[in-house]
């Protein structure tokens, strides 16, 4: 049955209220908004989230959406058609179709240990046994969080032993390992929550971009150096940065997918998709995980303890954060970041060069799958491969053009790994290895070179199985072999 709400309008200038979020399916637009062509409050299908919305200037000072959004028509109004292509037309419940009973159980169990967490903390001094919190920090899962900071950590074994909830568990951890929570007096039922909140706004029907590669990446960003115990990420952890720049890089990390729907930007263009109209067609997800990632801290009040001026700077500067990862903007913060290498003018006591390298540190963190060990390497390479696919074969099925790298017919896992290692990682790492000069770093270097020519071998098999085939079958497999040079990568396309 479906369910529509009727929305009081706001002004942008005010908040949206806490009724209007706990209703899970809320949208709200100013008196002047006009995005689907009428000016009255609209009437959508049931979705978690809400928009407070001014189209002056088409921005959103809150966003939580989720999924497609489906106007329904009434009287006086019709959902505005911009294109041959209309979004509304598009239903992207085909990207997520899997199991409702699964995931209604993972929600439950998520929500049973914050139920279980508040119940045990009420009136408790927030310096509690982090064990206490939730089963899974017992047996095996505590003994991997006692080598979080290997760069072999097996984020998919920890998912697994933390029954999908890699991301709430790590993340806790981390922040209570580096002693945030009691200095920023962080309410640990308020974190649970919020920490319970982002991970079920992410897909996990999304082969790649999901909560588990979120986990990956805070982890990423977490990594000390065993050989020289110095941080590749966040670097100088206890000499340069403060504690207020950790607890920023680690929010960011959690949340820089927040709600990826599975397909890249290009895509949400060319469908009208309302995210890219919200955002202009410029960094499109990137905004919308940035504004998903304020929304529920606001909805949870994590920081509502700070002055309103300190909670306000913390959400641009997460935003600053989770902005950087966007690919298309890859060479303007490389070329930034080689100028200072070069000058070698970077000073860490300077509050905006920190927050540029906790940029940097992001954008290394987000592609670092290339650089860890072949076996988890390549099943990142297979996941990331497969939801490229996946928009293909959506693109395909709506008459749309087919995106680069998206074509399962003409492209390889190989090659795109070729060529996403060799045009985007390398020169990003290569730069890393300078301004961190430790052995982890010519580590991670090691490990892309290896899965580089890992890869090359499997193509080098691929096209000599294919030879052996016979004439008739050759041209067909060198042209998947062949058929996306790695010069095609689109910006946008591998991690957008």
């Amino acid at each position: 049955m479906e369910v529509c709400y009727q929305l009081p309008v706001l002004p942008l200038d005010r908040p949206v209220p806490k009724h209007v979020l706990s209703r899970r399916g809320a949208i709200s637009f100013s008196s002047s908004s006009s995005l689907f062509g009428a000016p009255d409050p609209r009437q959508l299908s049931q979705r978690r989230g809400a928009i407070s919305y001014d189209s002056s200037d088409q921005t959103a000072l809150y966003i939580r959406m989720l999924g497609d959004v489906r106007v329904r028509s009434q009287v006086g109004f019709e959902p505005e058609r911009r294109s041959s292509h209309p979004y509304l037309r598009i239903d992207f419940r085909t990207l997520h179709n899997g199991s409702g009973t699964e995931r209604r159980v993972h929600r439950l169990l998520s929500f049973q240990r914050y139920l279980h967490s508040s119940r045990l903390l009420r009136g408790i001094s927030q310096q509690i046994p982090l064990h206490i919190l939730d089963e899974d920090y017992n047996g095996q899962a505590q003994c991997m969080l006692e080598k979080v900071g290997n760069w072999n950590f097996d984020i998919f074994l920890f998912d697994r032993l933390t029954n999908g909830n890699s991301l709430v568990t790590l993340t806790f951890h981390l922040l209570n390992k580096y002693g945030l929570v009691e200095l920023f007096q962080l309410d640990m039922v308020k974190l649970w929550r919020f920490l319970v909140m982002v991970q079920e706004d992410y897909h996990n029907d999304n082969p790649y971009h999901n909560a588990v590669h979120a986990a990956d990446v805070t982890q990423a960003m977490y990594l000390k150096d065993l050989y020289n115990l110095i941080p590749p990420f966040i670097i100088f952890l206890f000499f340069s940065l403060t504690s207020y720049d950790i607890l920023l890089g680690l929010l960011a990390a959690a949340t820089h997918d927040l709600g990826h729907p599975g397909v890249n930007q290009p895509f949400l263009i060319k469908t009208d998709h309302y995210l890219a109209t919200l955002y202009r067609n410029t960094s499109v997800l990137e905004n919308h995980h940035w504004k998903s990632a304020v929304g529920l801290l606001r909805e949870t009040r994590l920081f509502s303890h700070l002055p309103a001026e300190d909670s306000l700077n913390m959400e641009r500067e997460l935003g600053s954060l989770i902005l950087a990862t966007d690919i298309s903007r890859q060479n303007d913060y490389l070329s930034r970041f080689r100028m200072h290498l070069d000058k070698e003018n970077l000073c860490l006591s300077n509050a905006s060069h920190r927050h540029f390298v906790l940029q940097m540190a992001l954008k290394c963190a987000d592609i670092c799958n290339p650089c860890r060990p072949w076996e988890l390497s390549k099943q990142w390479s297979e996941r990331v491969t497969e939801e490229f696919f996946q928009q293909g074969d959506i693109e395909k099925k709506h008459k749309l053009e087919v995106s680069p790298l998206c074509d399962r017919e003409a492209n390889t896992i190989g090659n795109i790994q070729i060529g996403f290692m060799s045009y985007v990682v390398e020169p990003l790492f290569a730069e890393w290895a300078r301004f961190s000069d430790s052995r982890l770093s010519q580590t991670m270097l090691g490990h892309m070179g290896l899965n580089k020519a890992s890869w090359g071998g499997l193509q080098q098999e691929q096209t000599a199985v294919s030879e052996e085939a016979g004439p008739s079958a050759t041209d067909a497999e060198n042209a998947v072999a062949g058929g996306s040079s790695s010069k095609e990568i689109p910006q946008g396309s591998l991690e957008s």
